[in-house]
């Protein structure tokens, strides 16, 4: 009774806020703001352009509305079609490991629920999010559309091909896991573009992966044991 209770008031505020004009109450900011603090730099994150990321973005809004009480937990949580939303830290890490810049062009390869592109798109000029799931992918598009995201593209598709005709990507980043790591998505860098990828057999322990694109060459460095959902093709989904 309590839970309902809670979330009957948390309603009451946001619709309150809407319907007076002005910006809809934030009632867990105070958790969000505790998430970044003991999840976030407390873990050595300190790009500050993502921590600000991480503060802003609210990320109750794209968890299942009975699963928003534990949507700054210190863990990933489903998000329908056996696919999750990455733990809060995980995203900072993948985040900061691009070392982006404000002009820079992104390629996210999984949209989800469209979080992780939300905070690229709070550093980055454009990002691309590719989504092989129908539902997932249109839903993720209407959310960020109505949270104000103009410098966010949906594409349902196969992520392992990328996105063709929006080269080069001064960055990348897969939030599934290949068995090997596609070359589409590496002839897509653009010079002394980033890669952040977790790589590995399914139902095993990927490596996270970083690429960087000197002069043409590829260099690699393994940097975390992770586990994230497969990467799976278009065959595969039809087959379900």
């Amino acid at each position: 009774m309590c839970k309902i209770a809670y979330f009957s008031f948390v309603s009451l505020l946001i619709f309150c806020g809407i319907s007076s004009g002005s910006p809809p109450k934030d009632p867990l900011s105070s958790l969000r703001q505790n998430m970044v603090t003991d999840q976030i730099i407390a873990r050595g994150i300190k790009d500050p352009r993502v921590i600000e990321a991480m503060r802003k973005v609210r990320r109750h809004l794209f968890v299942p509305e009975d699963l928003r009480e534990s949507a700054y937990d210190d863990r990933p949580l489903p998000i329908g079609e056996g696919q999750t939303i990455s733990q809060p830290y995980i995203v900072a890490f993948m985040t900061e490991a691009l070392n982006l810049s404000p002009g820079d062009n992104v390629l996210e390869i999984g949209t989800g629920s469209g979080y992780q592109a939300a905070i690229l798109a709070e550093i980055a000029r454009e990002v691309y999010t590719v989504e092989i799931r129908p539902r997932l992918g249109e839903t993720a598009r209407e959310r960020l559309n109505e949270m104000g995201y103009r410098n966010i593209s949906v594409k349902i598709g196969d992520g392992y091909k990328g996105w063709p005709e929006k080269v080069p990507f001064d960055a990348i980043i897969v939030t599934c896991a290949p068995e090997e790591i596609p070359k589409p998505l590496v002839d897509q860098l653009a010079e002394g573009g980033r890669m952040i990828i977790p790589v590995g057999e399914r139902g095993g322990v990927q490596e996270l992966v970083l690429l960087k694109k000197e002069k043409g060459m590829i260099r690699e460095k393994a940097v975390m044991k992770v586990l994230f959902v497969p990467m799976v093709s278009n065959e595969e989904i039809m087959a379900r």
